[in-house]
Protein backbone atom coordinates (compact mmCIF):
# COMPACT_ATOMS: atom_id res chain seq x y z
CA UNK A 1 0.00 0.00 0.00
CA UNK A 2 1.28 3.46 -0.86
CA UNK A 3 2.27 5.82 1.95
CA UNK A 4 -0.65 8.17 2.76
CA UNK A 5 -0.08 11.76 1.65
CA UNK A 6 -0.66 14.70 3.96
CA UNK A 7 -1.44 18.37 3.46
CA UNK A 8 1.45 20.80 2.97
CA UNK A 9 2.71 22.20 6.28
CA UNK A 10 0.82 25.36 7.17
CA UNK A 11 -2.03 24.60 4.75
CA UNK A 12 -4.99 23.09 6.53
CA UNK A 13 -8.12 21.13 5.70
CA UNK A 14 -11.34 22.68 7.02
CA UNK A 15 -13.72 19.86 7.86
CA UNK A 16 -17.34 19.61 9.05
CA UNK A 17 -18.59 20.65 11.49
CA UNK A 18 -15.90 23.35 11.75
CA UNK A 19 -16.62 24.43 8.17
CA UNK A 20 -20.06 25.59 9.34
CA UNK A 21 -18.32 28.31 11.41
CA UNK A 22 -16.57 29.51 8.26
CA UNK A 23 -19.83 29.56 6.29
CA UNK A 24 -21.56 31.54 9.03
CA UNK A 25 -18.74 34.12 9.14
CA UNK A 26 -18.67 34.44 5.35
CA UNK A 27 -22.47 34.80 5.19
CA UNK A 28 -22.31 37.51 7.86
CA UNK A 29 -19.66 39.34 5.83
CA UNK A 30 -21.72 39.13 2.61
CA UNK A 31 -24.80 40.50 4.37
CA UNK A 32 -22.71 43.41 5.69
CA UNK A 33 -21.33 44.18 2.22
CA UNK A 34 -24.85 44.34 0.79
CA UNK A 35 -25.81 46.92 3.41
CA UNK A 36 -22.85 49.12 2.50
CA UNK A 37 -23.21 48.72 -1.27
CA UNK A 38 -19.96 46.77 -1.86
CA UNK A 39 -19.91 44.32 -4.78
CA UNK A 40 -17.99 41.05 -4.98
CA UNK A 41 -14.86 40.74 -7.13
CA UNK A 42 -12.97 37.48 -7.73
CA UNK A 43 -9.41 37.62 -9.02
CA UNK A 44 -6.94 34.83 -9.85
CA UNK A 45 -4.94 33.17 -7.09
CA UNK A 46 -1.85 33.31 -9.35
CA UNK A 47 -0.64 36.75 -10.49
CA UNK A 48 2.49 38.04 -12.28
CA UNK A 49 5.31 38.38 -9.75
CA UNK A 50 6.09 42.00 -10.83
CA UNK A 51 2.61 43.01 -9.67
CA UNK A 52 3.60 42.46 -6.04
CA UNK A 53 7.20 43.66 -6.40
CA UNK A 54 5.92 46.91 -7.91
CA UNK A 55 2.87 47.28 -5.68
CA UNK A 56 4.10 46.11 -2.26
CA UNK A 57 7.70 47.28 -2.51
CA UNK A 58 10.93 45.41 -3.27
CA UNK A 59 12.20 45.64 0.33
CA UNK A 60 9.04 44.60 2.18
CA UNK A 61 9.10 41.37 4.20
CA UNK A 62 6.42 39.88 1.95
CA UNK A 63 8.40 40.35 -1.27
CA UNK A 64 11.80 39.57 0.22
CA UNK A 65 10.96 36.48 2.27
CA UNK A 66 7.36 35.30 2.13
CA UNK A 67 6.09 34.98 -1.44
CA UNK A 68 5.52 31.64 -3.16
CA UNK A 69 7.03 32.50 -6.55
CA UNK A 70 7.93 30.25 -9.46
CA UNK A 71 8.65 30.21 -13.17
CA UNK A 72 5.93 28.98 -15.51
CA UNK A 73 7.50 25.96 -17.20
CA UNK A 74 5.44 26.56 -20.35
CA UNK A 75 6.52 30.12 -21.19
CA UNK A 76 9.01 31.28 -18.56
CA UNK A 77 6.67 33.84 -16.94
CA UNK A 78 7.46 34.73 -13.32
CA UNK A 79 4.32 33.98 -11.28
CA UNK A 80 3.35 34.23 -7.60
CA UNK A 81 0.59 32.83 -5.43
CA UNK A 82 -1.07 35.99 -4.19
CA UNK A 83 0.20 37.03 -0.71
CA UNK A 84 -2.51 39.70 -0.49
CA UNK A 85 -5.26 40.88 -2.83
CA UNK A 86 -5.29 44.68 -2.94
CA UNK A 87 -2.73 44.71 -5.75
CA UNK A 88 -4.74 42.09 -7.65
CA UNK A 89 -7.98 44.03 -7.33
CA UNK A 90 -6.27 47.21 -8.52
CA UNK A 91 -4.72 45.28 -11.44
CA UNK A 92 -8.19 44.01 -12.41
CA UNK A 93 -9.69 47.51 -12.15
CA UNK A 94 -7.01 48.88 -14.49
CA UNK A 95 -7.18 45.96 -16.94
CA UNK A 96 -10.96 46.15 -17.28
CA UNK A 97 -11.28 49.98 -17.10
CA UNK A 98 -13.59 49.67 -14.11
CA UNK A 99 -13.16 53.28 -13.01
CA UNK A 100 -14.10 54.89 -16.33
CA UNK A 101 -17.57 55.80 -15.01
CA UNK A 102 -16.69 56.56 -11.42
CA UNK A 103 -15.56 54.92 -8.20
CA UNK A 104 -16.21 51.30 -7.28
CA UNK A 105 -16.83 49.69 -3.89
CA UNK A 106 -15.58 46.10 -4.00
CA UNK A 107 -15.00 43.17 -1.65
CA UNK A 108 -13.41 39.75 -1.90
CA UNK A 109 -13.16 36.55 0.13
CA UNK A 110 -10.47 33.98 -0.58
CA UNK A 111 -7.15 32.26 0.14
CA UNK A 112 -3.76 34.02 0.28
CA UNK A 113 -0.29 32.46 0.54
CA UNK A 114 2.81 33.47 2.49
CA UNK A 115 5.82 31.32 3.30
CA UNK A 116 6.21 32.08 7.00
CA UNK A 117 6.54 30.03 10.15
CA UNK A 118 3.11 28.56 10.97
CA UNK A 119 1.84 29.66 14.38
CA UNK A 120 -1.43 30.46 16.07
CA UNK A 121 -3.63 32.34 13.62
CA UNK A 122 -0.85 32.51 10.97
CA UNK A 123 -0.73 29.88 8.24
CA UNK A 124 0.97 29.53 4.88
CA UNK A 125 -2.42 29.32 3.21
CA UNK A 126 -4.72 31.71 5.02
CA UNK A 127 -8.01 33.35 4.13
CA UNK A 128 -8.91 37.00 3.93
CA UNK A 129 -11.93 39.19 3.53
CA UNK A 130 -11.02 42.52 2.01
CA UNK A 131 -12.77 45.72 0.95
CA UNK A 132 -11.42 48.17 -1.61
CA UNK A 133 -13.05 51.52 -2.31
CA UNK A 134 -11.42 52.68 -5.56
CA UNK A 135 -11.79 56.18 -6.95
CA UNK A 136 -12.88 57.84 -3.69
CA UNK A 137 -10.41 60.35 -2.27
CA UNK A 138 -12.29 61.92 0.62
CA UNK A 139 -11.73 61.22 4.32
CA UNK A 140 -15.38 60.17 4.63
CA UNK A 141 -14.51 56.98 2.72
CA UNK A 142 -11.64 56.27 5.13
CA UNK A 143 -14.17 56.53 7.96
CA UNK A 144 -16.70 54.40 6.07
CA UNK A 145 -14.37 51.42 5.63
CA UNK A 146 -13.25 51.67 9.26
CA UNK A 147 -16.86 51.70 10.44
CA UNK A 148 -17.70 48.74 8.20
CA UNK A 149 -15.30 46.69 10.30
CA UNK A 150 -16.93 48.02 13.46
CA UNK A 151 -20.32 46.93 12.11
CA UNK A 152 -18.93 43.45 11.48
CA UNK A 153 -17.74 43.13 15.10
CA UNK A 154 -21.23 44.14 16.18
CA UNK A 155 -22.90 41.62 13.87
CA UNK A 156 -20.63 38.85 15.17
CA UNK A 157 -21.12 39.80 18.82
CA UNK A 158 -17.46 40.78 19.40
CA UNK A 159 -16.99 43.52 21.97
CA UNK A 160 -13.33 43.66 23.03
CA UNK A 161 -11.81 45.06 19.81
CA UNK A 162 -10.05 48.43 19.80
CA UNK A 163 -9.09 50.77 16.96
CA UNK A 164 -5.62 52.27 16.38
CA UNK A 165 -5.00 55.03 13.81
CA UNK A 166 -2.08 56.86 12.26
CA UNK A 167 -1.38 59.03 9.23
CA UNK A 168 1.52 58.34 6.86
CA UNK A 169 0.95 61.57 4.94
CA UNK A 170 2.10 61.81 1.33
CA UNK A 171 5.40 60.69 -0.26
CA UNK A 172 7.24 64.04 0.08
CA UNK A 173 6.41 64.17 3.79
CA UNK A 174 7.52 60.58 4.27
CA UNK A 175 10.80 61.27 2.48
CA UNK A 176 11.59 64.17 4.83
CA UNK A 177 10.71 62.03 7.84
CA UNK A 178 12.74 59.14 6.42
CA UNK A 179 15.87 61.27 6.22
CA UNK A 180 15.43 62.45 9.81
CA UNK A 181 14.71 58.92 11.01
CA UNK A 182 17.80 57.48 9.31
CA UNK A 183 19.95 60.20 10.85
CA UNK A 184 18.54 59.45 14.30
CA UNK A 185 18.99 55.68 13.96
CA UNK A 186 22.52 56.02 12.57
CA UNK A 187 23.40 58.00 15.67
CA UNK A 188 22.23 55.03 17.77
CA UNK A 189 23.44 52.26 15.47
CA UNK A 190 24.94 50.31 18.39
CA UNK A 191 21.40 49.80 19.77
CA UNK A 192 19.95 48.35 16.55
CA UNK A 193 19.40 44.61 16.22
CA UNK A 194 20.40 42.76 13.04
CA UNK A 195 16.97 43.15 11.42
CA UNK A 196 16.92 46.90 12.09
CA UNK A 197 20.44 47.31 10.71
CA UNK A 198 19.34 45.49 7.55
CA UNK A 199 16.35 47.81 7.17
CA UNK A 200 18.11 51.04 8.15
CA UNK A 201 18.54 52.37 4.61
CA UNK A 202 16.04 50.23 2.72
CA UNK A 203 12.88 50.54 4.85
CA UNK A 204 13.59 52.46 8.08
CA UNK A 205 9.90 53.11 8.78
CA UNK A 206 9.41 49.41 9.50
CA UNK A 207 11.95 49.65 12.33
CA UNK A 208 9.36 51.66 14.26
CA UNK A 209 7.15 48.56 14.28
CA UNK A 210 9.80 46.35 15.92
CA UNK A 211 8.69 43.90 18.59
CA UNK A 212 12.19 43.67 20.11
CA UNK A 213 11.84 44.74 23.79
CA UNK A 214 15.43 46.00 23.84
CA UNK A 215 14.63 48.59 21.16
CA UNK A 216 11.40 50.02 22.56
CA UNK A 217 12.95 53.06 24.26
CA UNK A 218 14.92 53.82 21.11
CA UNK A 219 11.93 53.77 18.77
CA UNK A 220 9.70 55.61 21.26
CA UNK A 221 12.13 58.55 21.14
CA UNK A 222 12.52 58.49 17.33
CA UNK A 223 11.24 61.36 15.16
CA UNK A 224 7.54 60.88 14.52
CA UNK A 225 6.04 61.20 11.07
CA UNK A 226 3.18 63.29 12.45
CA UNK A 227 5.63 66.16 12.97
CA UNK A 228 6.43 66.20 9.24
CA UNK A 229 2.85 66.28 7.93
CA UNK A 230 1.72 69.31 6.00
CA UNK A 231 -1.57 71.17 6.24
CA UNK A 232 -3.37 68.97 3.71
CA UNK A 233 -2.42 65.70 5.39
CA UNK A 234 -3.30 67.00 8.84
CA UNK A 235 -6.65 68.24 7.55
CA UNK A 236 -7.42 64.83 6.04
CA UNK A 237 -6.50 63.01 9.24
CA UNK A 238 -8.49 65.44 11.38
CA UNK A 239 -11.57 64.87 9.19
CA UNK A 240 -11.27 61.08 9.63
CA UNK A 241 -11.00 61.45 13.40
CA UNK A 242 -13.94 63.85 13.48
CA UNK A 243 -16.12 61.39 11.55
CA UNK A 244 -15.26 58.63 14.03
CA UNK A 245 -15.97 60.98 16.95
CA UNK A 246 -19.35 61.82 15.41
CA UNK A 247 -20.48 58.19 15.71
CA UNK A 248 -18.90 57.62 19.10
CA UNK A 249 -16.12 55.30 17.90
CA UNK A 250 -13.14 55.41 20.31
CA UNK A 251 -9.64 55.21 18.83
CA UNK A 252 -5.99 55.61 19.79
CA UNK A 253 -3.52 57.48 17.61
CA UNK A 254 -0.48 55.21 17.40
CA UNK A 255 2.48 57.05 15.79
CA UNK A 256 4.34 53.72 15.35
CA UNK A 257 1.59 52.17 13.26
CA UNK A 258 3.05 51.89 9.74
CA UNK A 259 1.59 48.67 8.19
CA UNK A 260 3.71 46.36 6.02
CA UNK A 261 3.20 47.56 2.43
CA UNK A 262 4.86 50.52 0.71
CA UNK A 263 1.68 51.64 -1.04
CA UNK A 264 -0.04 53.25 1.96
CA UNK A 265 -0.64 57.02 2.19
CA UNK A 266 -2.57 59.18 4.67
CA UNK A 267 -4.76 57.08 6.99
CA UNK A 268 -3.63 53.66 8.23
CA UNK A 269 -5.47 51.69 10.90
CA UNK A 270 -5.67 48.39 12.74
CA UNK A 271 -8.37 46.68 14.76
CA UNK A 272 -6.73 44.83 17.65
CA UNK A 273 -7.91 42.40 20.32
CA UNK A 274 -5.97 41.66 23.54
CA UNK A 275 -7.39 38.13 23.56
CA UNK A 276 -5.03 37.03 20.78
CA UNK A 277 -1.78 37.93 22.51
CA UNK A 278 1.13 39.48 20.65
CA UNK A 279 -0.48 38.74 17.26
CA UNK A 280 -3.59 40.70 18.17
CA UNK A 281 -4.37 42.47 14.88
CA UNK A 282 -7.44 40.99 13.21
CA UNK A 283 -8.08 43.68 10.59
CA UNK A 284 -5.85 46.35 9.10
CA UNK A 285 -5.68 48.69 6.17
CA UNK A 286 -5.58 52.26 5.03
CA UNK A 287 -5.45 54.64 2.10
CA UNK A 288 -3.27 53.91 -0.95
CA UNK A 289 -3.71 56.85 -3.32
CA UNK A 290 -0.57 56.10 -5.37
CA UNK A 291 -1.08 52.38 -5.97
CA UNK A 292 -3.21 52.57 -9.14
CA UNK A 293 -0.57 54.70 -10.86
CA UNK A 294 2.23 52.53 -9.45
CA UNK A 295 0.71 49.44 -11.09
CA UNK A 296 0.22 51.22 -14.42
CA UNK A 297 -3.16 52.94 -14.36
CA UNK A 298 -4.21 56.55 -14.47
CA UNK A 299 -3.87 58.15 -11.00
CA UNK A 300 -6.85 57.29 -8.80
CA UNK A 301 -7.30 57.15 -5.03
CA UNK A 302 -8.16 54.07 -3.01
CA UNK A 303 -8.72 52.89 0.54
CA UNK A 304 -9.50 49.50 2.05
CA UNK A 305 -8.71 46.79 4.57
CA UNK A 306 -7.94 43.11 4.89
CA UNK A 307 -9.20 40.80 7.62
CA UNK A 308 -7.86 37.34 8.41
CA UNK A 309 -10.69 34.82 8.74
CA UNK A 310 -8.57 32.46 10.87
CA UNK A 311 -7.84 35.29 13.30
CA UNK A 312 -11.49 36.27 13.60
CA UNK A 313 -12.60 32.65 14.09
CA UNK A 314 -9.96 32.28 16.80
CA UNK A 315 -11.25 35.43 18.51
CA UNK A 316 -14.85 34.22 18.28
CA UNK A 317 -13.81 30.98 19.95
CA UNK A 318 -11.87 32.84 22.66
CA UNK A 319 -14.97 34.96 23.26
CA UNK A 320 -17.28 31.96 23.54
CA UNK A 321 -19.31 32.96 20.47
CA UNK A 322 -20.62 30.09 18.35
CA UNK A 323 -22.71 30.27 15.18
CA UNK A 324 -26.30 29.07 15.28
CA UNK A 325 -26.47 25.34 14.65
CA UNK A 326 -27.30 24.38 11.06
CA UNK A 327 -29.46 21.34 11.69
CA UNK A 328 -31.81 19.54 9.30
CA UNK A 329 -35.55 19.96 9.73
CA UNK A 330 -36.24 16.25 9.25
CA UNK A 331 -34.63 12.83 8.76
CA UNK A 332 -36.33 10.30 6.48
CA UNK A 333 -36.60 6.78 7.99
CA UNK A 334 -37.14 3.89 5.53
CA UNK A 335 -38.40 0.59 7.01
CA UNK A 336 -37.71 -1.33 3.78
CA UNK A 337 -36.77 -0.97 0.11
CA UNK A 338 -40.43 -0.58 -0.91
CA UNK A 339 -40.43 2.83 0.77
CA UNK A 340 -37.56 4.13 -1.34
CA UNK A 341 -39.48 5.52 -4.34
CA UNK A 342 -42.23 7.38 -2.40
CA UNK A 343 -39.63 8.61 0.09
CA UNK A 344 -37.38 10.07 -2.61
CA UNK A 345 -40.34 11.81 -4.29
CA UNK A 346 -41.58 13.26 -0.98
CA UNK A 347 -38.15 14.36 0.26
CA UNK A 348 -37.33 16.10 -3.03
CA UNK A 349 -40.68 17.96 -2.94
CA UNK A 350 -40.00 19.05 0.65
CA UNK A 351 -36.53 20.29 -0.27
CA UNK A 352 -37.98 22.22 -3.21
CA UNK A 353 -40.36 23.88 -0.73
CA UNK A 354 -37.43 25.00 1.42
CA UNK A 355 -37.23 22.26 4.07
CA UNK A 356 -33.86 20.72 4.96
CA UNK A 357 -34.26 16.95 4.91
CA UNK A 358 -31.63 14.21 5.28
CA UNK A 359 -32.58 10.87 3.77
CA UNK A 360 -31.31 7.69 5.33
CA UNK A 361 -28.78 5.86 3.16
CA UNK A 362 -28.08 2.21 3.75
CA UNK A 363 -24.90 0.26 3.27
CA UNK A 364 -24.11 -2.81 1.19
CA UNK A 365 -26.11 -4.98 3.59
CA UNK A 366 -29.28 -2.90 3.28
CA UNK A 367 -31.02 -0.04 5.07
CA UNK A 368 -30.43 -1.27 8.59
CA UNK A 369 -32.90 -1.68 11.44
CA UNK A 370 -35.50 0.91 12.40
CA UNK A 371 -33.70 1.25 15.74
CA UNK A 372 -30.40 2.12 14.09
CA UNK A 373 -32.14 4.56 11.72
CA UNK A 374 -33.84 6.38 14.59
CA UNK A 375 -30.46 6.57 16.30
CA UNK A 376 -29.04 8.30 13.25
CA UNK A 377 -32.09 10.55 13.02
CA UNK A 378 -31.58 11.63 16.61
CA UNK A 379 -27.84 12.19 16.11
CA UNK A 380 -28.51 14.38 13.06
CA UNK A 381 -30.19 17.01 15.24
CA UNK A 382 -33.34 16.95 13.11
CA UNK A 383 -36.57 18.03 14.78
CA UNK A 384 -38.67 15.35 13.04
CA UNK A 385 -38.34 11.84 11.70
CA UNK A 386 -40.33 11.18 8.52
CA UNK A 387 -41.38 7.53 8.81
CA UNK A 388 -42.36 5.89 5.51
CA UNK A 389 -43.93 2.78 7.06
CA UNK A 390 -46.05 0.27 5.14
CA UNK A 391 -49.31 1.17 6.93
CA UNK A 392 -48.76 4.89 6.36
CA UNK A 393 -47.89 4.43 2.69
CA UNK A 394 -51.01 2.29 2.15
CA UNK A 395 -53.05 5.32 3.28
CA UNK A 396 -51.05 7.72 1.08
CA UNK A 397 -49.47 9.21 4.21
CA UNK A 398 -46.10 9.69 5.93
CA UNK A 399 -45.70 9.88 9.71
CA UNK A 400 -44.09 12.97 11.29
CA UNK A 401 -42.52 11.89 14.55
CA UNK A 402 -41.19 14.73 16.78
CA UNK A 403 -37.65 13.99 18.00
CA UNK A 404 -37.11 16.95 20.36
CA UNK A 405 -40.49 17.00 22.14
CA UNK A 406 -41.22 13.83 24.10
CA UNK A 407 -44.91 14.64 24.66
CA UNK A 408 -45.82 15.90 21.18
CA UNK A 409 -47.88 13.32 19.26
CA UNK A 410 -46.92 11.69 15.98
CA UNK A 411 -49.09 12.92 13.11
CA UNK A 412 -49.79 11.83 9.53
CA UNK A 413 -49.36 14.05 6.51
CA UNK A 414 -50.37 13.41 2.85
CA UNK A 415 -47.76 12.23 0.36
CA UNK A 416 -49.69 14.00 -2.38
CA UNK A 417 -49.03 17.51 -1.03
CA UNK A 418 -45.61 17.84 0.66
CA UNK A 419 -45.43 21.55 -0.13
CA UNK A 420 -48.61 22.05 1.88
CA UNK A 421 -47.00 20.90 5.13
CA UNK A 422 -43.31 21.73 4.54
CA UNK A 423 -43.77 24.84 6.71
CA UNK A 424 -44.46 22.58 9.70
CA UNK A 425 -40.93 21.21 9.37
CA UNK A 426 -39.29 24.60 8.83
CA UNK A 427 -41.08 26.49 11.59
CA UNK A 428 -41.47 23.93 14.35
Amino acid sequence: MAEPLQAVKGMNDILPPDSARWEWLEDTVRALMRRYGYLNIRTPIVEPTPLFVRGLGQVTDIVEKEMYSFEDSMNGDQLTLRPENTAGVVRAAIEHSMLYDGGKRLFYIGPMFRHERPQRGRYRQFHQVGVEALGFGGPETDAEVILMARALWRDLGLADVRLELNSLGVPDERRAHRAALIGYLEAHADLLDAEAQRRLHSNPLRILDTKNPAMQDLVNAAPQLMGFLGEGSLKHFHAVKSALDAVGQPFTVNPRLVRGMDYYTHTVFEWVSPKLGAQGTICGGGRYDGLVEMIGGKPAPGVGWGMGLERVLDLLQQSGIAPPALLPDAYAVLPDAAALSPAIATVEALRAAGAAVVMHAGGASGLGSMKSQFKRADASGARFALVFGGNELAQGMVALKPLRDAVAPQVLRPLADPAGWAHELRNA
